[in-house]
């Protein structure tokens, strides 16, 4: 799968804290790769549920800016 070193940094470069990267390059290096590969999909779940928070944010602040340029254009129509 790699040497320790590329395991973590990927890891870490995946949005891993120190702690769970450091637990998963464990079980990499003694072989438990089938347990490393649910940990990484267990972190993989966490990683998309912050995605799709951010997304239900974002769709939240459109509709806020939408709104407001509704406001603006019917303020300025009337004018």
């Amino acid at each position: 799968m790699g040497n320790e070193k590329t395991v973590r940094c990927n890891l870490l470069d995946a949005g891993c804290n120190d702690e769970s990267a450091a637990f998963v390059n464990q079980l990499v290096q003694a072989g438990r790769l089938s347990d490393a590969l649910h940990e990484m999909k267990v972190i993989r779940c966490g990683l998309m549920e912050e995605l799709h928070q951010s997304q239900r944010r974002v769709d939240c602040l459109d509709y806020l800016i939408r709104q407001t340029e509704k406001d603006i254009r019917t303020t300025t129509e009337r004018r």
